[in-house]
């Protein structure tokens, strides 16, 4: 209790709960996400910002400074504590303009933001690679939503679908570098399908992987496999995942080779390695000829 007081005594004069809420409003009246916001403001934890707007903490004065040196149109009092417009001038700067509808909808047991077209059905938003560092930090944040690309996907045209740009080679054969993913958001960890691949968000990174064991509701920790096999399976906890979205389709540009040029080559390398083609090919039959006696 008394250091609880002590913070208190020590907040700027005419701060109230509010004022998280309104440096949100500043930010996307600027067009900014909390992480470019961050960047700007030049600091070096992420997390300083979000417990501000998350109501967690309230602004200490020298974040209140630091905002209306980044922000000089923003009016103090209004800031501070609610009174007057929020800019100096009489008239508000013009609202950027969007490439999609925004909404606010409840997926399980939180609050996101999806955008829709005018018929008011869910869009496919793409986060391409670029994207993700900051897509991992504010992928539920209106202004960093609405800078995405929208696209209608045949056959992806109901319910609410991400697609994800694929970085690197852990899920190699199967979906390869800078493929795209279409995905469903699953609202719940125990909704789980075994053996399926997933795009995992937290708050440091996007990554995809296979989720081969069933996740139960109780469960801290779930276990994420590479279909690369140089690549380790990676433990992680349950707490630090802030989105989990089902792999449901996928674009590739990487066309595989016929079959039987694949096979061709095949046994070029095995020649090469220096062994005799039918020498290996009676190897392989009587190989067959004894599993299908046993």
């Amino acid at each position: 209790m008394e250091q609880a007081e002590s913070q208190k005594k020590k907040l700027p004069a005419g701060v109230d709960g509010d004022t998280g809420a309104r440096i949100k409003q500043l930010f996307e009246h600027h067009g900014i996400s909390t992480y470019e916001a961050n960047q700007r403001l030049g600091y070096s934890r992420t997390s300083k910002l979000y417990k501000v707007l998350s109501g967690e903490v309230r602004p200490s004065y020298e974040t209140l400074v630091d905002l209306l040196a980044e922000f000089p149109d923003a009016s103090p009092d209004w800031l501070l504590m609610g009174k007057g417009p929020m800019l100096r001038a009489a008239a508000k700067a013009d609202a950027a303009p969007k490439s999609a509808v925004l909404q606010q909808v409840v997926r399980g047991d939180k609050v996101v933001v999806v955008t829709v077209d005018e018929k008011g059905k869910e869009n496919t938003v793409f986060v391409p690679i670029p994207a993700q560092a900051g897509y991992a930090v504010s992928h539920n944040e209106a202004v960093f939503v609405r800078q995405l690309s929208n696209f209608k996907i045949p056959g992806f045209d109901r319910g609410e679908y991400r697609a994800f740009e694929v970085s690197g080679d852990s899920m190699e054969p199967t979906i390869n570098h800078r493929d795209i993913v279409i995905t469903s958001r699953v609202d719940e960890l125990r909704l789980l399908e075994p053996g399926e691949v997933y795009v995992v968000v937290t708050p440091e990174t996007v990554m995809l992987k296979r989720i081969k064991d069933q996740v139960r509701g109780s469960d801290n920790e779930v276990v994420l496999y590479s279909d690369n096999a140089h690549r380790r399976p990676y433990h992680m906890e349950t707490r630090d995942i802030e989105e989990i979205w089902r792999v449901r389709g996928y674009v590739s540009s990487y066309i595989p080779s016929a079959p039987d040029v694949t096979i061709e080559r095949l046994w070029e390398v095995i020649e090469e390695l220096g062994f005799d083609r039918g020498t290996v090919r009676r190897h392989l039959d009587e190989g067959a000829t004894s599993d299908a006696t046993l």
